[in-house]
């Protein structure tokens, strides 16, 4: 994929990111809380979606959500009606401090890779030197593996003054080694002179595409639930058409790296369409991200899995 960069136009959907840092032991009462707010925003209109991002370690414990509307003015409506202040007030003791929050008007939602969110307070009068400024990072990010593409975000008058840049790279390593670069720190120091103060916050999904609960993505699942998913759905599928439909290539002369290609080929088109949605139903009690759940539900979700991997195993063994 092409990397690209774009000023966001407004008027083509509005986004707003929330970071959230919840009180250590008070996860799942942040679930619960979550999933109500979820539902009250389902009736406003413009609603289009939402997505949860659990914390990458328990350490951290910052949650990320994203509410998607059609416009800006939807989401204002959101944002400022009294639904939304009413939970706010039931939810206050579940976060240590205020919530930060970005509101991204326009832009295009790219769910297959590793984002990161980077918000910036502009000294009066620098916006023509930042945004020269942000062009040479662009530049810059360009070079390195696996940039993905770049949005820039004007302020949105009368709800937040910030420019936010949105930046994807394909994989969480590859965007740890822009983050960490020397490239990066000698940009950075040459934009103090135009912010005052930045925030970077970042979003990741190994395999979202291939985890949707309820319609649509609202959220992903932890990356080692995800692996095991897939695994689960992956290997019968290899088997089986290793089994057919590579013996039958085989028989029938076909070369090898060819029905190796036809083979994925299969493989990705039935876990995609058949085989995922499946596993997503089963498994939705342990895989859905914004549902409440016990140690006990983690682990007899963990113990399915096993039970299932074990007897895909017995079964193969003894069929083959």
């Amino acid at each position: 994929m092409n990397a690209s960069a774009n000023r966001a136009p407004g008027g083509a959907g509005a986004t707003v990111v929330i970071t959230q840092r919840v009180v250590p032991g008070r996860e799942e009462d942040y679930k619960r809380w979550q999933e109500q707010v979820n539902r009250a925003v389902r009736d406003f209109d413009g609603f289009e979606g939402t997505e949860l991002y659990p914390p990458e370690s328990a350490e951290d414990n910052q949650w990320v959500v994203i509410f998607r509307f059609s416009g800006v003015d939807p989401l204002s409506a959101w944002l400022e009606s009294a639904t939304r202040r009413e939970l706010l007030h039931d939810g206050r003791d579940l976060f240590e401090g205020a919530p930060s929050q970005e509101v991204l008007s326009g832009g295009r939602p790219a769910r297959e890779a590793v984002t990161a969110v980077v918000s910036h307070d502009l000294k009066p009068g620098r916006e023509q030197d930042f945004l020269r400024w942000q062009d040479k990072v662009l530049k810059a990010q360009q070079k390195y593996r696996g940039f993905k593409g770049s949005e820039l975000f004007a302020p949105v008058e009368g709800i937040q003054d910030r420019w936010v840049v949105v930046f994807r790279f394909d994989t969480r390593e590859h965007l740890d080694q822009w983050l960490e670069s020397d490239v990066r720190r000698r940009l950075l120091d040459e934009g103090r002179a135009y912010f005052a103060d930045f925030e970077v916050r970042e979003i990741a999904s190994a395999f979202s595409g291939w985890f949707r609960f309820g319609g649509e993505e609202a959220g992903v699942p932890p990356n080692w639930k995800q692996a095991m998913s897939v695994l689960l759905a992956l290997y019968p599928t290899v088997v089986v058409l290793n089994l057919s439909v590579g013996r039958s290539l085989t028989d029938a002369g076909v070369s090898g790296y060819l029905g190796l290609f036809i083979g994925n080929v299969l493989s990705v088109a039935i876990l995609t369409w058949v085989l995922m949605p499946l596993v997503n139903r089963a498994l939705a009690f342990w895989l859905a991200p914004d549902r409440p759940r016990s140690r006990r539900v983690e682990l007899a979700g963990t113990a399915m899995v096993m039970a299932c991997y074990a007897g895909l195993l017995a079964v193969f063994g003894f069929t083959t």
